[in-house]
């Protein structure tokens, strides 16, 4: 196998990928995001609330598109230096996880509205021009302003990129993130219309949202302080190594 497929199919990274996956997800259904989308493609494409109705799909894509770049690379950036870290520390990395763990099971707490303090919203006061130029510029600011809501979710992801132990792999797991919270962009920009409807359905149930979000983000914690998350990702990696194809 190539070094490549090694790294895609190491047992914790499998085990890790659809999780950080869900927590972008997660991160778009949040209130925090989730109401100001349709103002995000109304800014990254320079067009009104009636041109994007209208479907004028090649700009917003494009827009689209270069806000998912910005933030990505923002994102991707941190994962890097999450499981870089990871690397140079890991002699201590399991007692690191384990209080990284304990952030974690915080951080959900927080998502559910249960700590106190812990919902503020963090905004740039400076913002780009509006239309295709800015949006990449507009991603960037996302990604390093972001709002609480994303604030918990993108936090395990970088525990769980620092227990990698790779920045290769924490790299990885961050652009997963990115393609849960970028791909509702895409497919609200692809379905304009249809997306504000499944919108208004999402926002009736933000209470379950949330606490399915936490809820994931503590079950998570739990994993890295009980080193329970260790064990899983050595059965995966077991399972893979014995794994032969039928042909």
């Amino acid at each position: 196998m190539s070094a490549v497929g090694e790294t895609v199919a190491n047992g914790s990274l499998l085990a890790a990928a659809p999780l950080a996956a869900a927590a972008g997800l997660v991160s778009f259904a949040s209130p925090c995001v989730l109401p100001l989308v349709p103002g995000y493609l109304s800014y990254v494409t320079g067009m009104t609330g009636a041109e994007l109705a209208a479907q004028r799909r090649g700009r917003l894509l494009a827009g689209v598109a270069l806000f998912i770049a910005g933030f990505s690379a923002v994102f991707v950036a941190m994962g890097a230096a999450a499981g870089g870290l990871g690397r140079w520390l890991a002699e201590y990395t399991d007692p690191i996880s384990r209080v990284l763990g304990v952030v974690t099971i915080v951080f959900g707490l927080a998502f559910m509205g249960l700590v106190p303090g812990l919902q503020r919203t963090v905004k740039s006061g400076r913002l780009p021009a509006a239309g295709l130029a800015g949006a990449p510029l507009l991603g960037v600011l996302f990604g390093l302003g972001w709002t609480p809501c994303i604030g918990p979710t993108l936090g395990a992801v970088q525990t769980l990129s620092f227990s990698e132990g790779s920045a290769g792999r924490g790299a990885l797991l961050s652009l997963a993130y990115c393609a849960g919270l970028g791909l509702p962009f895409l497919l609200t920009a692809l379905a304009y219309r249809r997306a504000l409807g499944a919108f208004g359905a999402v926002k009736r149930h933000y209470p379950l949202v949330m606490r399915l979000g936490g809820g994931m983000l503590v079950v998570i914690g739990v994993l890295l302080v009980t080193g329970l998350w260790g064990d899983l990702t050595i059965q995966l990696k077991s399972w893979i190594s014995g794994f032969e194809p039928v042909i």
